[in-house]
């Protein structure tokens, strides 16, 4: 392959089994709720918006590598281990954004080769898709709901978690690396 349409490698931090995966990703979101309930219920304008932003920020870090490893169990799909690293998109950011994402300890799930090899394409492509989808959607719920609650500064909030969506989901559907990426090759087989 000609090196100039090759990307560097995701940097990798660590891995987790599953189960430890799983009990992290589940006590973010747990966090999240709970301070999403913090900023409903605060009568400090600081503490509420800070409890908004960081229910947001544990959502959207939180929810992409569990969202592929549920969907994927769903339809069949083994699991070998959770690995935490930057982004595997560096190349949808600008300059030192790109940095600071390559740098992020992100989720993702290391699928079982034979468990992939014996699934369906559809249930492949639902499993790829799940990841990014989540980290759109999700936090954007939060933020809808902490808008909904009357959360200060949530409007002006929740128009920045859609735009954060929607330029998560342009970036990965364009990319060559993205979970969309993924998904496009394994249902074209």
């Amino acid at each position: 392959m000609d090196n100039s349409t090759q990307f560097p490698p995701r940097k990798m931090f660590g891995r987790l089994s599953i189960v430890i995966g799983n009990v992290v990703q589940i006590a973010g979101i747990t966090a999240a709720f709970l301070a999403l309930y913090l900023a409903r219920s605060a009568t400090s304008k600081t503490i509420a918006i800070s409890s908004m932003v960081s229910a947001w920020i544990l959502l959207y870090f939180f929810c992409h590598g569990i969202a592929h490893w549920a969907l994927g169990r769903l339809l069949g799909i083994r699991f070998a281990f959770y690995t935490i690293g930057g982004t595997g998109n560096p190349q949808a950011y600008p300059g030192p954004l790109r940095w600071v994402f390559e740098h992020l300890p992100f989720f993702g799930v290391r699928t079982d080769k034979a468990s992939m090899q014996k699934a369906s394409p559809m249930a492949k492509a639902i499993m790829w898709s799940a990841g990014v989808t989540s980290s759109a959607l999700v936090p954007t719920l939060g933020a809808l709901c902490a808008w909904r609650s009357g959360v200060p500064a949530s409007r002006p909030f929740l128009i920045f978690a859609v735009i954060w969506a929607i330029a998560t989901l342009a970036s990965n559907w364009t990319s060559r690396t993205g979970d969309y990426s993924k998904a496009r090759r394994a249902l074209a087989g």
